[in-house]
Formats: structure tokens, C-alpha cells, sequence
């Protein structure tokens, strides 16, 4: 355990905001209880009898076994077989115009595109040729959501490789590796090629498009998740940017809630996004870090400048110690979603998403120890 846990220390950011982190006791008591509590003990309603066909197509496969010297007969192909994707990841992702015979870029642009992305691709088969496990996974998310939200339209899976800087954005602003589209989900397997995949700690890719507080997340285990994230975007788009503070951590944890109900295996930290220690450190000091807030006033702040800090992903979050998370505000808002659904029980997760974000903060009880 570092100094920083076992003193009381102070931290103090340029506007004067202070952070005072306590020890606990019972450290090796509270590692055990932490570790238990991520891996078990969520409530899961029964979804055995909830069947589901999801539709996976290994559309990168397809698309690099064209010859790239002749593109075109491969081409043709492959938007015969994906009459309405292929011409969308064509046209949109690789950003080759309408597929036309008077567009005279699209088979230099194809052949281009696969002998610049074929190292990438054959890194990505390594790991993803049999993708058994990731299916299966998906599966069991999607019967869950099934169960949470029948009249959903279980979306076709397509897997890719992409541009290593196509992440669109989700509502509120984050960046996906993935997409959607009409009746279907796509997922860019270039950013799933494992932690220490040299691209990602390339300077060139760390500091212009993915910094590697962000990358070290671009592995196999966040996949199931990510694609559910993207899920609930669609179903619930994040429109709580003009919301205070407080309201919008309430926001957040409302869908890292309902993540961990069509997850429930996964590991909080997946859930969140955040490393081990990270969450620890969270869990930790998660008194101090809700007294931060209410001492500063800053549940009703609206100022956007002074907000981003605290929803914003980062190495750690500005104001508070280097071990914190970024986007804690996340973290926050998670508990006091909990604090309210464990005292309204009787409330769907369908309904809770409806409850005003100012009603959980004052009806939830929250007042971590």
C-alpha cells in the first residue's frame, strides 16, 4: 500500500479545489470483500427460456481475401453478399464516394486500403479466426436485453477492420470502436488487437488519435460491453449535456447500471472502464470524493469548463490525486443509482431510466461511509 493511502494528504488544483484521501481499515478485508462483490452477487432475471438468432458476418475475412492487384471481380462480390453493408463500409467508413461506375477511385482506393491494413488484419486473425467465445458472449448479453427490452430489434453482427482512426462518437461525445446502422451492428476489430499491440503505443497513433490512457482498453474482454454500450446509445441517447453536474454523473450511472444487468458476469471494471487500482482507489475514498463535490458546490454547477474534468475520459481526474480515474463523475453517479434502485426496488430498470435525474439525487439515500 502506498504513503498516499496510508496518510492523510492534501491535493489542491489550480482552482483552489482540495482532496483529502483517509486511511481505511481492514485493507486485505476490504481487497477480499472488493473482489467477491465485482465477480458475484448480481441479481440476473431468468432468461432460459429467451432464444435469440444473432446473425454474425465475418465481413473483414471477406473483404481481404480479394486480390488487391484486381479488385474489382472481389468487389463485386463481396456487394452481392452484403448488398446493403458492404456499399456503406465502401462508401462511409473507407471513405471511397457512392460505388458508381463513373467513380473511378473506389478500386485503387480498395486496393490501397488492404495492402496498408493486411499487417493489421493478420494480427487480428490471430485472434478472432475462431470467435466462438466472443458470440457466445454476445449471445447472452442480447437474450438479456431480449428480456429487458423485447420489442428491440436484435441487430446483424458484422466484424471489420477499419481505418485506425474511424471511432465515431456515441451521443454524449465518447468515442466507439464500433458502429451502427440500419439492422445492424458493426465492430472494428482493429481496436480490439490486445493492450500492448505496438500500433496503439505508437506515438503517432497515441498523441493524434487514441492516447494510451484510452487504448489500453482495445482487447477481447471489452468487446461484449462496448457492443452493449453502443446498444443502450441507440435505445437511451445521452441528451443531459445542458443538465447541472450531479444530473449528469446521474446519467451516466443509470447506464452503467443497466450495462451491468445485461452483464452481469462482467467484471466491474469492464463495466466502467476503469483499472483495478483505479476502481480500488474509488471504492477507497468514495466518501471523500462525493464530500469533494458537495464542498464545492459543484453537483449544480453548469459551467461547461468547469464540468468537463469530471465526465471527461483521462489518465486521472484534474483536481484529484494521480491514482484517481478519469471521468469519475461516472463512478459517482453509479452509486447513487444503485443507492436509489436498492430502495425502489419495485422500479424496472425501464422505468428508472425515465425517473428525473434530480429525483434519484435526492431520493437515493446516497451517504457513502
Amino acid at each position: 500500500m502506498t504513503k498516499a493511502y496510508m496518510s492523510k494528504k492534501k491535493y489542491t488544483n489550480p482552482n483552489n479545489y482540495t482532496f483529502e484521501l483517509r486511511a481505511k481499515p481492514l485493507i486485505v478485508v476490504f481487497l477480499f470483500i472488493l473482489f467477491y462483490s465485482c465477480k458475484s452477487g448480481k441479481e440476473r432475471p431468468d432468461i432460459s427460456n429467451i432464444q435469440i438468432d444473432l446473425k454474425v458476418h465475418r465481413f473483414e475475412q471477406q473483404l481481404f481475401s480479394i486480390d488487391s492487384a484486381a479488385p474489382k471481380p472481389g468487389l463485386k462480390q463481396l456487394i452481392k453478399k452484403y448488398p446493403d453493408f458492404a456499399p456503406l463500409f465502401v462508401s462511409n467508413v473507407l471513405g471511397l464516394g457512392p460505388i458508381t461506375d463513373s467513380n473511378r477511385i473506389i478500386e485503387s482506393g480498395i486496393r490501397r486500403f488492404i495492402h496498408l491494413s493486411t499487417p493489421v488484419y493478420d494480427r487480428s486473425e490471430k485472434i478472432y479466426r475462431n470467435f466462438k467465445s466472443i458470440d457466445k458472449e454476445l449471445k447472452i448479453a442480447f437474450r438479456y436485453l431480449k428480456y429487458y427490452y423485447p420489442s428491440y430489434p436484435i441487430p446483424e453482427i458484422y466484424t471489420t477492420i477499419g481505418p485506425l482512426d474511424a471511432l465515431p462518437p456515441l451521443s454524449n461525445g465518447e468515442p466507439s470502436p464500433n458502429f451502427m446502422g440500419p439492422g445492424f451492428l458493426a465492430i472494428g476489430l482493429q481496436f480490439y488487437l490486445g493492450a500492448d499491440e505496438p500500433l496503439y503505443s505508437d506515438e503517432v497513433f497515441s498523441t493524434n488519435i487514441v492516447p494510451t490512457y484510452r487504448s489500453r482498453r482495445f482487447s477481447k474482454e471489452y468487446i461484449a460491453a462496448d457492443v452493449m454500450k453502443l446498444v443502450l446509445d441507440d435505445i437511451y441517447p445521452d441528451s443531459s449535456r445542458r443538465l447541472p453536474l450531479g444530473e449528469q454523473f446521474i446519467e451516466r450511472g443509470k447506464r452503467l447500471y443497466i450495462l451491468g444487468s445485461l452483464l452481469p458476469d462482467a467484471h466491474d471494471t469492464i463495466l466502467i472502464g476503469y483499472t483495478s487500482k483505479q476502481l480500488e482507489w474509488c471504492q477507497k475514498n468514495e466518501r471523500e470524493i462525493y464530500n469533494f463535490f458537495l464542498q464545492q458546490n459543484l453537483l449544480f454547477e453548469r459551467d461547461l469548463a468547469r464540468i468537463m474534468p469530471f465526465i471527461s475520459d483521462g489518465p486521472y481526474t484534474q483536481g484529484m490525486p494521480e491514482n484517481s480515474p478519469g471521468n469519475i463523475g461516472a463512478f459517482l453517479g453509479w452509486q447513487m443509482v444503485k443507492s436509489y434502485h436498492e430502495k425502489m426496488k419495485t422500479i424496472s430498470i425501464q422505468q428508472l431510466m425515465k425517473v428525473p435525474a434530480a429525483d434519484i439525487i435526492r431520493d437515493s439515500g446516497y451517504k457513502p461511509r
